[in-house]
């Protein structure tokens, strides 16, 4: 889990975010290339991919979406581009996390970390006693092996939208603001953008609404936040 792979075509950004990251424990590979980037991140076995958008061959959101519809791993988008709607496109592709240069390396390195504890954290965790399974409706989640049915025909979800569908799941009925999902989800001490929420819930409904203009099971309360209904 400590093994980073850092996909970046400047090669003097690629080597100072190498260097803060080995200094904290982590071993870092690079690669310049989009194409040999993908290649390696598929074959390689890393606990985090850092990724830049602006690639030879293949670009990064490309590369976010090759890689999240084959393995779970955190991904962290580092791009110039700075336009909402390029994070918003990164985060929906299954990006963890989106950041814009001109950035400290240092926030980086927290970043990295804030997202593999959670990470690890999170598929390690197994509590005695506790139940595994949440059904609600058709919908069954399987805590422990982090897999989603929808009516006996598995979903795949990214990290975050899994953590964000089994938080929901397990306080039904229960409205939470977007503030309040980003910090038990993202963390409290993470730095980021609220509307990550809304891109998530957004993508969980496309997964497992028939309607998403009418859903079934993550509703909006206006004004308010989100709920998951069990009624």
């Amino acid at each position: 889990m400590r093994k980073v792979l850092i996909i970046e075509d400047e090669r003097s950004i690629a080597e100072l975010e190498k260097d803060y990251l080995e200094i904290n424990g982590y071993e870092t590979d690079i690669e310049l290339n989009g194409k040999a980037g993908l290649q390696r991140a598929l074959q390689g076995n890393y606990g985090m991919i850092i990724l830049d958008v602006m690639l030879p061959e293949i670009d990064g959101f490309e590369i976010c979406r090759t890689i999240r519809n084959r393995m779970d791993v955190p991904i962290i988008i580092v791009s110039a581009k700075k336009e909402d709607i390029d994070k918003i496109r990164g985060l929906g592709l299954g990006a963890d996390d989106y950041m814009t240069k001109p950035f400290s390396p240092a926030e980086l390195v927290a970043r990295v970390k804030s997202h593999l504890s959670r990470y690890q954290r999170l598929v390690g965790q197994k509590k005695l006693g506790q139940n595994e399974e949440l059904k609600i409706k058709g919908l069954c989640i399987n805590k422990s092996s982090r897999r989603v049915y929808l009516n006996d025909r598995e979903i795949l979800f990214t990290t975050k939208e899994f953590d964000l569908l089994v938080f929901l799941a397990e306080n039904p009925n229960r409205v939470f603001s977007k503030e309040q999902l980003f910090e038990r989800i993202w963390g409290i001490d993470n730095v980021g953008d609220i509307a990550t929420v809304a891109v998530h819930i957004r993508k969980i409904r496309e997964k497992i609404e028939e309607d998403t203009s009418n859903p079934e099971y993550i509703e909006t309360v206006w004004g308010a936040g989100y709920r998951l209904n069990i009624s």
